[in-house]
């Protein structure tokens, strides 16, 4: 399952998409440098005792491990890195994996990016959005989206749902992800990414599926709940600065398209 993992969890090589809706083609055009969207997730994990602090994540006393994922915009994962534990912020996981050299972390070419939550910094190649702004979907239920930094938060958690919605049906299939058994910590890191191996064979297939039909049209409302303190990566002044010049144009893009 490893070997097959590495054949079938790689990047995408086009922009194409085969199953994404008129909706989302639609906000894709608002952010065309967008090549899938990137975010951590909990999943559930047993570790001796005496290593249990490092592991709780969210409350509870649960351990869990920490698992960075990308996925384009057919739900199709392009890169996964489990193991980190719990309690570390995904800005942290992202930082060490993406200069880990043996980590193959699959960077965006210079006119692309991922996008991305608050919890990252927005610098090239990572596009989050406005911070002390909304931005949860969950937000923008009583009153719409209002000046240019909401409405462009409100287009960007649109289009980075879709992560939201691929971890959705991963852990909607896969049982122990919830729920992990008491294999040696290695193993139960296997164990993850092998679901998401066949998570992605299924995709990739156009096997016909209910549970990815039943989140390609549902937005996920999620929280921002982090496991351990605020970091920030720093990626250089030079990245952050061509970022948010980026951010700005398409910003006000949409605000001057709203308001004719």
């Amino acid at each position: 399952m490893m070997s097959f993992a590495r054949e079938i969890i790689v990047p995408t090589s086009s922009d194409e998409t085969t199953n994404i809706s008129e909706r989302h083609q639609r906000l894709k055009a608002i952010f065309p440098g967008a090549i899938g969207a990137l975010d951590g997730t909990l999943v559930h994990a047993v570790v001796p005792t005496n290593q249990q602090n490092c592991y709780r994540g969210r409350g509870k006393g649960v351990c869990y491990q920490n698992v960075l994922g990308i996925c384009d915009f057919d739900m199709i994962f392009t890169f996964v890195w489990a193991g980190w534990e719990g309690i570390a912020h995904d800005s942290r996981v992202l930082k060490e994996v993406a200069s880990n050299p043996t980590s193959g972390f699959p960077f965006p070419p210079p006119d692309k990016y991922y996008l991305c939550d608050a919890a990252y910094t927005n610098t090239r190649g990572f596009l989050t959005p406005y911070r002390n702004t909304r931005y949860w979907l969950a937000d923008f239920r009583r009153r719409r989206p209002i000046s240019k930094e909401e409405r462009f938060n409100h287009a960007h958690a649109q289009l980075r749902n879709v992560i939201e919605r691929a971890y959705g049906v991963l852990k909607a299939r896969f049982p122990i992800l919830k729920q992990m058994a008491p294999y040696p910590f290695p193993v139960q890191r296997d164990v993850v990414i092998a679901c998401f191996a066949v998570h992605n064979f299924i995709r990739k297939y156009n096997i016909q599926d209910e549970l990815f039909m039943g989140f390609e049209e549902m937005n996920m409302v999620t929280h921002n709940v982090q496991g351990g303190g605020s970091e920030s990566i720093e990626w250089g002044l030079e990245g952050t600065e061509y970022m948010t010049t980026l951010r700005n144009q398409i910003a006000n893009q949409l605000f001057s398209t709203a308001s004719n």
